[in-house]
């Protein structure tokens, strides 16, 4: 690595590659160099990760499975265990904190990491990246791609050059040759349909948008887009690496095998997801001021609702008797539901939230019942303890789809190119 390599870059983009397909890999190490695919089967089923012996037949993620597997009929589907996941992920982010305390993680598999600080005992950015890469791979079976960069903005797009299992760096001086030959759909920011009315204005480069004056870009996009786009078309980003923000909202959500009109399986589901969504709240040492539930009909049409509670709680009967107001409150009479999902939101930490405290209440009660149930789950796996009518769900109609424990704004600033929903994919 010579000297100057990273000239004025101290941020990086790490990205694991394929992170929830390379775990199941490493746990079954029979399977490396084939075709894997994690995520639900069925008619329902939605590929969340795969192997890029998988991509090259055109699989993606939020692709249907049954789609996939025209694609690619000789991939092994696997259903995922998000509790590893997190756990690989949670030993991957300690590794970034080594290094420096600025770091930002945007999904269970990505984060940013400003390095400005560690120069002096590690090198420079460039060698740090290459550090990290080697003991994510030395201490977790994983390869993973790092972007390195002036900004995030940069950094975000140099870590998609280089997978996987590579390393770029663009120092400030090359970002116009680097950054203007991609396609605007590359911006953070463009969606399908900015990007659709670019390439109507006849913008097909970062490049081409760049050379448009600014104010032209105002009058097309409107103020603030077409601002945000020039700024960036020229490789300006301001934004700094934000360490740990605190948890906004946790929770987990069903999609149906077959869709559901029985309310009393919707109550049940709801039982289900607000139990998990508690254990979730407790694990992190947080507490609920707000529940919200949503709820996707057969048609796709999905809806939510949320209400706030005197006291936030961390209980999954309280969060349950919550959730199932707020459906009853809709009047859905036989509605045919594809979907519904329970979400704890507007977290506080739990050792400083107010206690409330009743008059003539029991001293032990729901909340510790559900501590000594999360204390057989961890000593006798998951559902060693559950509620009375939880015991007998013969003939489920689908597989639980939990959403990571997240902030809500990921949608919006989970990555630093094109925002995105839905389950983190490299």
């Amino acid at each position: 690595m010579g000297p100057g390599q990273a000239e004025g870059c101290s941020v990086l983009h790490v990205d694991m590659d394929a992170f929830f397909a390379s775990v199941e890999v490493r746990r079954h190490p029979e399977l490396a160099g084939t075709p894997v695919i994690v995520g639900g089967a069925g008619n329902r089923g939605v590929v969340t990760s795969a192997t890029y012996e998988a991509r090259r037949y055109g699989v993606h993620a939020a692709m249907p499975t049954a789609r996939a597997l025209r694609l690619c009929p000789t991939a092994t589907v696997l259903p995922g265990d998000l509790a590893l996941y997190s756990e690989v992920s949670r030993s991957v982010m300690a590794l970034f904190r080594s290094i420096t305390p600025l770091v930002e993680p945007l999904s269970l598999d990505e984060a940013f990491l400003d390095v400005s600080g560690a120069g002096r005992r590690l090198g420079d950015a460039a060698e740090i990246g290459e550090y990290l890469r080697a003991r994510v791979f030395d201490e977790q079976g994983i390869t993973c791609s790092v972007g390195v960069a002036g900004s995030k903005f940069v950094a975000k797009l140099a870590s998609t050059r280089a997978k996987p299992d590579g390393l770029l760096v663009v120092r400030p001086p090359e970002v116009m040759d680097f950054l203007h030959p991609l396609p605007v759909g590359a911006l953070w920011g463009v969606g399908p349909k900015t990007e659709e009315q670019l390439l109507r204005l006849g913008l097909r480069t970062v490049g081409d948008l760049a050379h448009v004056p600014a104010k032209t870009l105002q009058r097309a996009l409107g103020t603030a887009a077409g601002s945000h786009l020039h700024a960036l078309s020229w490789g300006r980003d301001p934004r700094r690496v934000v360490p740990d923000e605190p948890e906004k909202s946790t929770g987990h959500e069903e999609t149906f095998g077959t869709d559901v009109d029985d309310p009393a399986v919707i109550h049940r589901e709801l039982l289900l997801l607000a139990e998990r969504t508690a254990g979730r709240l407790r694990s992190g040492g947080w507490l609920a001021r707000t529940v919200s539930i949503k709820v996707r009909f057969a048609d796709f049409a999905t809806i939510t609702r949320s209400r706030t509670l005197d006291v936030p709680t961390d209980v999954g009967q309280e969060l349950y008797e919550t959730a199932r107001a707020l459906y009853d409150a809709l009047g859905l009479d036989r509605a045919r539901i594809r979907l519904v999902g329970v979400r704890a939101e507007r977290l506080v930490d739990a050792d400083s939230a107010p206690q409330q405290l009743e008059l003539g209440a029991r001293e032990h009660g729901r909340r510790e019942a559900e501590l000594a149930a999360d204390r057989a789950a961890r000593r006798f796996g998951a559902g060693a303890v559950r509620p009375a009518t939880l015991l007998h769900r013969t003939g489920r109609p689908g597989n639980a789809s939990p959403t990571s424990a997240v902030p809500r704004s990921r949608a919006t600033r989970n990555q630093a190119g094109r925002p995105s929903v839905g389950p983190p994919e490299e």
